[in-house]
């Protein structure tokens, strides 16, 4: 039978979600706790990676087992064997074929920002940003996201089948006191490509760059030039994958 999971977790001091030789992953800890609870080896494929330091509130994942269990107990028993960072929301039976990253249908991913100098209690969760900040070009250069378009200039993948083209539906920014949220909702993002758009987004509320730095990134007609700009991973969070 095939079981989805859904956990959620802090990402510090993970190197990322995908398991990696020599390196601690969420998975490859998620992997050691089911294997040890079914007594076999058990392997899980993720919706998705996240890259090192970065957050999830539901990240999906599947996994194959012939052994019957009550699956509320079983999200019980591995949340009382995981670390305190790392948490499973849920479990459930899905059919054979589901497959928890090619039948995803859209991500949302949201990316927070604190307006200090300093903050110790945000420091791993939020992008802690000291430099000057216009809000409404921030927002101004986000919108130009919105829609259809090539991003091979956001993203450090080096092919793409897809050309690098993704589509993202919505982009919503909101503002309360010295916190700004960024919540992105696409088919599909690749890697970095969330950070490099806050990154080019932030250089323009700084007014390094103007908001003609985006369009001309975006365009399809030129050579690649990957920007520079990168936002840190500790800001960004993997909020939910849409199925339907």
């Amino acid at each position: 039978m095939r079981i989805l999971g859904v956990c959620s977790y802090k990402g510090t001091n993970y190197y990322g979600w995908q398991k990696q030789v020599g390196f601690i992953s969420v998975q490859s800890v998620i992997e050691e706790v089911l294997s040890k609870v079914y007594d076999t080896t058990i392997n899980i494929t993720g919706s998705g990676r996240t890259d090192a330091g970065v957050h999830a509130i539901r990240q999906y994942f599947h996994f194959d087992t012939e052994k019957e269990k009550d699956l509320n107990q079983l999200a019980y028993s591995l949340n009382k064997m995981l670390p305190a960072d790392i948490k499973i929301v849920s479990f459930e039976k899905v059919a054979d074929d589901f497959h928890a990253r090619y039948n995803a249908k859209r991500k949302i991913y949201e990316y927070r920002i604190v307006l200090k100098n300093k903050d110790p209690f945000q420091d791993q969760l939020a992008y802690v940003y000291p430099m000057d900040f216009d809000f409404d070009l921030f927002k101004s250069a986000l919108d130009k996201f919105v829609g259809k378009h090539n991003y091979q200039d956001f993203t450090s993948k080096e092919e793409d089948e897809g050309g690098f083209i993704r589509e993202i539906y919505k982009i919503k920014v909101d503002k309360k006191d010295n916190n700004i949220s960024v919540v992105f909702e696409g088919n599909g993002f690749m890697r970095y490509q969330i950070r490099n758009m806050v990154g080019a987004a932030l250089n323009i509320a700084n007014k390094k760059e103007n908001l003609d730095f985006i369009d001309y990134h975006l365009k399809e007609d030129k050579n690649r030039e990957i920007i520079s700009y990168k936002a840190p991973a500790n800001g960004l969070y993997l909020v939910d994958v849409l199925y339907k």
